[in-house]
């Protein structure tokens, strides 16, 4: 983030398609889209259109944050959070599918578990996953999701720290620009105090050359 004495206070906009946790969030949200086809009924339950607006809202709110961080930092935090909690309620959905169809959750340390977060960390986009969902039973794609929802979230929240910091250090879009006025304020000032002192320098130099001239020509007394 810059700001200069010629009112620069905007930061640098951030391109959100290239944040990782906003790919991942992408792939959440389509794969939630599916899960929800698959093993949920199409009418009637209203957990599908829950599940699919948190999912939905997850990555929406990571779009609107990074687009509004530009001008408003406490913004951006603030619905980087939002996503965040979007994203927590989806976990708590997937939680309680797996839970009331009496279905595993799988051990962390299991091999099975440490291979769905290897390839989870290694793999963003939708285009990656799509090619499993048909080979999925409805406890695979909820452990698939919820490893996806915690990487997610310990991305963002690394995230929202780093822009924590930054507004602490650097403030926001009003404290930018009362910096970037007090820097010109400052640098006219100083320009200013220069512009007299070149002043004063030449008046007094005017002034000891007018004396010099006034003593030629004058006769010597003895």
């Amino acid at each position: 983030m810059e700001y200069d004495t010629k009112g620069k206070v905007l930061k640098k906009a951030v391109v959100w398609k290239e944040l990782y946790f906003y790919q991942k969030s992408d792939a959440i949200y389509q794969l939630t889209v599916e899960f929800c086809k698959r093993f949920l009924p199409a009418h009637g339950d209203r957990t599908v259109d829950q599940m699919v607006q948190a999912a939905r809202s997850g990555k929406q709110n990571i779009v609107e944050g990074s687009e509004d961080g530009q001008t408003s930092s406490e913004m951006e935090i603030k619905l980087m959070n939002v996503a965040r909690g979007s994203l927590q309620e989806l976990r708590a959905d997937y939680h309680d599918y797996l839970h009331t169809h009496h279905l595993s959750l799988w051990d962390i340390d299991s091999e099975r578990q440490r291979k769905l977060r290897d390839f989870c960390h290694s793999h963003n986009d939708y285009s990656a996953y799509a090619p499993l969902v048909a080979k999925m039973n409805d406890e695979e794609m909820a452990n698939l999701l919820l490893t996806l929802c915690h990487q997610t979230d310990k991305m963002m929240c690394a995230y929202i720290e780093k822009l924590e910091k930054k507004f602490v250090t650097e403030g926001g879009i009003k404290e930018r620009m009362h910096a970037a006025r007090t820097g010109y304020r400052q640098e006219v000032d100083a320009r200013l105090k220069a512009l007299e002192e070149e002043n004063q320098r030449l008046k007094k130099e005017n002034e000891e050359l007018k004396k010099r001239l006034g003593g030629i020509g004058r006769p010597r007394q003895s």
